[in-house]
């Protein structure tokens, strides 16, 4: 060996002594617990209503509940129920701790065909209108009190499609609304957020397509199979004789089908 090797190892042999002085064999052990980014859990206990479910929103309720169900597929015509039972499934895993937070996701493509143009405001103000119907469900199944402690405890949060790119959604119900407007782009941008311990509920309504490049009923068709399902993929639908909101609407509905 020469001096400059036997000189070199001296000192590499000094700093490692000099590094690990007052070191514990612990201190270097690596950390492989599974860290999971999340929301508090509530701590208060929520009042959520227990509305009249016919038998085929409890099928839709169990299906949710699944343990083995992660991405839901649900489909119906206006006033069948979507929101609201997806919402009570939601503030049920949230009163249980099972989640920390629910997530509001819409499309930000109006349904008028007079657009109300530039929103002022911060983003806060301007997901305002968007978030009204996630905000009229709460009203329906909380008291006014706990949809205001949700709300101000970060518990329910709305986030734009085009905000999501890069984000990981951890235990959370991620409820999607409007879906049949989303282009194939952005359902991989959403379907593809999911982490852990979340469930993410795309709702849609084939009669209300808003825009020309929808790509809902194509990826609906795509995933509605065995193997989807055996991924905890799953599809669901209702009919127009699942309308609960007004018996009106399904007339409504069947004379609006008439119209060529």
């Amino acid at each position: 060996m020469s001096k400059h090797s036997k000189k070199k190892n001296r000192f590499e042999n000094r700093n490692n002594e000099n590094f690990n002085k007052g070191k514990s064999s612990t201190d270097f052990v690596e950390d492989k617990s599974l860290h999971i980014p999340q929301k508090p859990k509530v701590s208060i206990d929520l009042n959520v209503r227990i509305l009249p479910f016919t038998e085929k929103q409890k099928e839709l309720i169990d299906l949710i509940q699944d343990k083995n169900t992660k991405v839901i597929f649900l489909k119906g015509p206006a006033g069948s129920s979507k929101s609201i039972v997806s919402v009570y499934c939601a503030l049920e895993a949230l009163n249980k701790k099972k989640i920390g937070e629910i997530i509001y996701i819409r499309n930000a493509v109006e349904s008028s065909d007079h657009p109300l143009g530039y929103l002022k405001g911060d983003l806060e103000s301007k997901m305002q209108p968007y978030l009204a119907p996630l905000m009229d469900k709460m009203e329906e199944l909380l008291p006014k009190s706990q949809v205001n402690y949700l709300t101000e405890k970060g518990h329910l949060r709305g986030i734009p499609v085009g905000f999501l790119r890069g984000l990981s959604l951890n235990c959370a119900y991620i409820i999607v609304d409007e879906i049949q407007n989303a282009s194939k782009t952005e359902l991989i941008t959403i379907m593809t957020r999911i982490g852990k311990f979340s469930k993410l509920l795309l709702l849609a309504d084939e009669k209300q397509i808003d825009v020309r490049n929808s790509a809902y009923k194509s990826v609906f068709n795509a995933f509605d199979n065995q193997e989807s399902r055996d991924q905890g993929i799953v599809t669901f639908e209702f009919g127009i004789d699942d309308i609960m909101r007004e018996e009106v609407i399904k007339h409504i509905i069947k004379t609006f089908d008439t119209i060529k």
